[in-house]
Formats: structure tokens, sequence, C-alpha cells
């Protein structure tokens, strides 16, 4: 079904430096994303899951280049991003683009949301304006808002429309990619779903390919082709929707899914992880994860484990699999 590669992402670092003292002196680094590597094909909706602080958004903000690389490579249909020059990264940026989280912080409230959505044609050399509204009306309808309501600010609409809004400002210059970073976390779960399902009629659509950045695995469930699992930096567990609900494989992946099951599934029994996510600025030893994995060896603390296929096109990080 996807076969044509659009993004791949290989062994992604951002570390954040860590500074003291009047000198300030490097004492370390937060190792926000560490050694890192993904590909989602055209079309396909790649699902990022894993515990708040685990580097999701970074990954994403990342790959777009709104925060530089330590290390690694980002190719985009063959090409390096990392090694692009401003002028040629503006250019790139029309193909990939990013909704956001909270669709309040990310639209102007000075600007009606027909200049919010219009603004990236304005930039983008769409300078006739009669031309401009017409997309601008075209988009808002795709997103099931009136195209009356242009003239009307942000604050005047809610937040299930304003995420409608961010939607279609994304759509606005006809990308292939799209970074949803927790597109309805801030939103009720019945607008959840209207949500949901707007995004995957507009993929079928438009072709669309969707890196999805979730904590909730539901959202994730309902929309994913394949998913990845996230702890502290690290993937440790990547495969199709079905393969990650049916055979999950890392401790982590098997704790996430017990947390997140309906009474039905619970005969699996439910998995409390202990303590809290370490932090990225001194991540432990070995597997990151051994510190709260409930089936742990001694070789867990001292390795490690390499990020492995164990079936075709499933991929864990984990000694148990070995």
């Amino acid at each position: 079904m996807h076969n044509n590669r659009l993004l791949e992402v290989e062994d992604l670092k951002k570390y954040y430096p860590v500074t003291t003292g009047f000198i300030s002196r490097h004492i370390g680094d937060v190792k926000a994303v560490d050694g890192v590597s993904f590909e989602i094909s055209e079309g396909e909706t790649l699902g990022l899951v894993g515990e708040s602080g685990c580097g999701k958004s970074t990954l994403g903000r990342t790959i777009l280049r709104l925060e530089e690389p330590t290390a690694g490579e980002i190719r985009y249909r063959g090409v390096d991003i990392t090694r692009l020059d401003k002028k040629a990264l503006r250019f790139w940026r029309r193909e990939v683009q990013m909704i956001f989280q909270d669709p309040q912080a990310s639209l102007d409230p000075r600007l009606t949301i027909g200049a919010s959505v219009g603004e990236a044609l304005a930039i983008c050399g769409v300078t006739d304006e009669s031309e401009r509204f017409e997309k601008v009306a075209r988009l808002l309808e795709k997103v099931g808002i009136e195209v009356e309501m242009a003239m009307h600010y942000p604050h005047e609409f809610s937040g299930g429309q304003k995420q409608r809004i961010g939607i279609a400002r994304a759509l606005a210059l006809n990308p292939k990619l799209i970074i949803a970073d927790e597109p309805v976390s801030a939103l009720d779960v019945s607008i959840q779903a209207q949500i949901l399902n707007l995004m995957m009629d507009l993929q079928e659509e438009l072709g669309l390919a969707y890196l999805f950045i979730a904590h909730d695995l539901s959202v994730i469930r309902h929309l994913s082709h394949r998913i990845a699992v996230m702890y502290l930096g690290k993937i440790v567990e990547l495969a199709s929707k079905k393969e990650t609900f049916d055979n999950p494989s890392h401790p982590y992946t098997q704790a996430l899914l017990s947390a997140a099951a309906t009474l039905k599934e619970l005969d699996r029994g439910r998995i409390l992880l202990p303590g809290d996510v370490p932090s990225p600025l001194n991540p432990p030893p070995g597997c990151r994860f051994h510190t709260r994995c409930h089936r742990r060896l001694p070789v867990c603390n001292r390795e490690e484990p390499r990020f492995r296929e164990i079936e075709p096109g499933h991929l864990v990080a984990c000694h148990l699999c070995s």
C-alpha cells in the first residue's frame, strides 16, 4: 500500500547543552532525542506514542528544523534537509507543515482567521487578493468552517473550530507531509473524533502523510498505519498497528497497552510501572527502561539493546527479543 518513501530519519539526535557558573561551563546535555531512525511513506500515518517528556514533540520540531538537529540525517524524497540553506529550507517547508497542540496559541489573536490562513499564501507569492481569498474560502470549506466566518477573530471560535482553522492553515501550501503534535489532546472527547475523522478524510482526498504525535493509544489506534513507541529519547518498538496491539514485544509497549486496556482486554493483567521517567540529562546506563521494567535481565543495566527486526517490519530494542 505504501511504498514510496517520503521521509527518512536516520540516527537523529537533539541535545540541549547544560551549563553552570559565571563562565557557563558545559556540564552535560539533555538528550531529548537520542539516535532515532524511522521512515514514512507517501499517504501513510506513522503514530508516535510515549509518556510526556519522552522527546516526541522535540522530534517533530527537529524534523521541521524549528529546532536544529545535533546529529543525524533527515531525508525528504532523498534530499538531506539538515544541509539546506535558509532559501532552500523555505521552499521545502511548503512540502511539510505542522499542526500544533494548542490551536489558541498557534493563531494570532490580532488577525482574522481568513488572514491567518492566507498568510502563508501571501508569503509564498500569491499577491492577488481575490485569488488569495478564493483559496482561503476553499480551504475553510474543506475543513468545515463557513466562509462567512473568515472575517471573524480566533476568540470567537470554539476549540474544535480553532483546530479546524489550524488544519486549513497547514494545508494552504499543498504539503505532502503533516506533523501533527498532539492535535486533539486539548479538545473534548466528542470533538476529538470529529477532528480525527476530518484528518483521515483529508488524507484520503489529498494523499497526505502524517507523523501523528500523541500519548493516547486509542487516538493512535484510530488513525495510524504503523506505530512507533518512544521512551526517553529513543524509539523502543516500531510495527504495524495490528502487530503493535496484537503482539507487543517491548515491556514498555506492553505496559502502555495494559494502561489503556478495556475490561475485555484486561485478561492479560494490568502492568503498573514503578517510579517516573528518568531525567534525559542523566539517562540510566544500558537499556533506558531497565529501572522500571518488570521483566529486566542482568544484562539490561549494562548493555544497550540493539534496535533490530524480529519479524518483517517489526523492530524492537530489547534484550528479551534477541
